[in-house]
């Protein structure tokens, strides 16, 4: 074995305690982005990055971190895969006891387990059948636009005009905003192009704000959710010009004097906020009927969000994410919030089109780079940004328009070169959101040991939630001694309960783990998970 580098956690301990506990605060402080990103089905409520419990956390964390071990790329690729993965190991007994309390078949259940470096299986239980993963599928996708794309890829936004510029500033023709499927368009990143664009000389527009969404076919639009819960974030589809995940958050504020104040995230300019809310006295009761508003898109263009009904004091501060509207009207009205914010004028109409050939290009917008990108996607397992970078993958390389079909087609020949043959692989959106999305946990161990030794090997696995610590990980195992030592991509659907990463062992050796179940009792099974990460941290045996 060779020491590639620490994990991720000890990493961070060596530089926090070499860096003032300013840039610590400030690198935790709240924003738009912390709120809402946590839009996946597997943790719908908003990750406000609480300050003084993300530090305790990681302060605990960081006294019980052990360092990963990592092959060398020569070393990781020395052992073939070990003919007998599919016979049947018997399970550790805390992972039985957690099976049997949830009632859930050892049928229902796949699991590999091996060292780092050496791909014959400690623990193989099911390894080759065909599974759900939910989230889990995430990993195949950020790993493969990770070495596909490279980590410092960065998507573009461009602002295109035609017509003229008059000595007031104001265009006399079209703005055209070209999207190409940047998963982070968020307020504080669609500002930059604002700011861009009157830079060039442009205040006031009297034309057209023309949206080129050219860059994804429209088949991969519009489409059905995955659930009944329409306004759910984690439902949003992938878009060119995804804006703010195409979700709004309300924020509501009770005071004494009877009033409500609520504050919205991002501003739309077509938005209107009616509050009739009271708040009252006594027992915090019904605030969640209080907090969600009824949203309506009115004939004027405007849309109404009514809040209505009694909200106790006691309840004190709530926030409710919900998607709303179609990509192109919460594109257009966030950016022309933005646009009107900065003193910006605007007396035309919105519509989608294609850019002209003679039209002038007046600003670019480039998104954070792919490592960043992909850190959000892992950590709060955001299925609206993994889908936009799987159309991504495919528009890059067989040349846009995006389809699920060239992203597919794209990411099996990436893993057929590099030796990771997945005949039982079915993608259909990347994310893991989806019914007919399958993998093995041996073809996932086989993946993950092939990132581990590879060039973004650092990148991936600091992607990673920290166990105890961070993601969807923060609030499991926080009393545990694998605390802070296993960095576990999480994943969740109704039957489905799966976990994939890696796990630095008390004896200084590292694992690569990789369990999924399928079954309809599959929610109460998250202790056999738990457990099965504390028998590897204690030396699997």
């Amino acid at each position: 074995m060779t020491n590639a580098f620490l994990s991720s956690v000890a990493r961070r301990a060596l530089a926090r305690r070499a860096s003032r506990p300013a840039s610590l605060l400030s690198s935790l402080s709240s924003s738009f982005t912390s709120s809402i990103t946590s839009s996946s089905n597997e943790s719908q409520q908003p990750n406000r990055f609480h300050r003084s419990n993300t530090l305790a956390r990681t302060a605990v964390a960081l006294l019980t971190c052990t360092a990963l071990v990592f092959a060398a790329p020569a070393e990781a690729r020395k052992k073939a895969r070990h003919p007998a993965v599919n016979v049947t190991t018997v399970l550790p007994a805390p992972v039985m006891r957690g099976l049997e309390k949830a009632h859930v078949p050892l049928t229902s259940m796949s699991v590999v387990v091996e060292k780092i470096g050496d791909r014959t299986p400690i623990l193989a239980l099911n390894a080759g059948k065909p599974m759900m993963p939910a989230s889990t599928m995430k990993l195949v996708t950020t790993y493969s636009g990770l070495s596909i794309l490279g980590p410092d890829y960065r998507w573009r936004t461009n602002a295109y005009a035609d017509g003229t510029v008059d000595e007031h500033g104001v265009l006399h023709g079209n703005l055209y905003i070209q999207g190409t499927g940047d998963p982070k368009l968020v307020p504080e990143e669609l500002i930059d192009l604002v700011d861009k664009i009157h830079k060039a000389g442009i205040t006031g527009i009297d034309g057209a704000l023309v949206l080129d969404k050219r860059f994804f076919d429209p088949s991969t639009r519009d489409l059905p959710p995955f659930d009944d819960d329409a306004t759910a974030p984690y439902n949003v589809g992938p878009d060119p010009l995804l804006y703010a995940f195409k979700s709004l958050t309300f924020t509501l504020t009770p005071s004494p004097d009877g009033t409500v104040a609520i504050d919205v995230l991002p501003t739309l300019s077509q938005l209107q906020i009616d509050n009739e809310l009271h708040a009252t006295r006594g027992a915090c009761v019904g605030a969640e009927s209080a907090v969600t508003p009824t949203v309506t898109p009115e004939a004027s263009g405007t849309v109404a969000a009514l809040f209505s009904g009694d909200y106790p004091v006691r309840c004190g501060m709530r926030s409710i994410n919900l998607a709303v509207l179609d990509h192109s009207q919460f594109f257009a009205g966030g950016f022309l919030a933005l646009w009107q914010q900065t003193g910006g004028t605007f007396n035309g109409t919105t519509r989608e089109g294609p850019v002209p050939a003679d039209a002038r290009l007046v600003a670019v917008h480039q998104g954070p780079v792919l490592s960043d990108i992909v850190r959000d996607i892992n950590k709060f397992s955001n299925n609206v940004m993994a889908r936009n970078l799987f159309l991504t993958i495919g528009a890059v390389k067989e040349k846009p328009p995006a389809t699920p079909e060239k992203s597919a087609n794209t990411i099996r020949s990436f893993l057929n070169a590099n030796g990771l043959p997945m005949p039982e692989l079915a993608l259909q959106n990347g994310s893991g959101l989806s019914r007919d999305e399958h993998i093995s946990a041996l073809s996932l161990a086989d993946l993950l040991q092939h990132a581990n030794a590879s060039p973004v090997a650092q990148v991936f696995v600091e992607s990673l939630p920290v166990a105890g610590v961070d993601g969807t990980m923060r609030n499991r195992l926080k009393s545990a001694p694998v605390l802070g030592n296993a960095h576990i991509k999480t994943g969740t659907l109704r039957d489905v309960r799966a976990i994939a990463g890696y796990v630095a062992g008390a004896d200084g050796q590292s694992y690569v783990v990789v369990s999924i179940i399928n079954d309809p009792h599959a929610e109460a099974a998250r202790e056999a998970h738990d457990a099965l990460l504390e028998w590897i941290y204690q030396g699997a045996r």
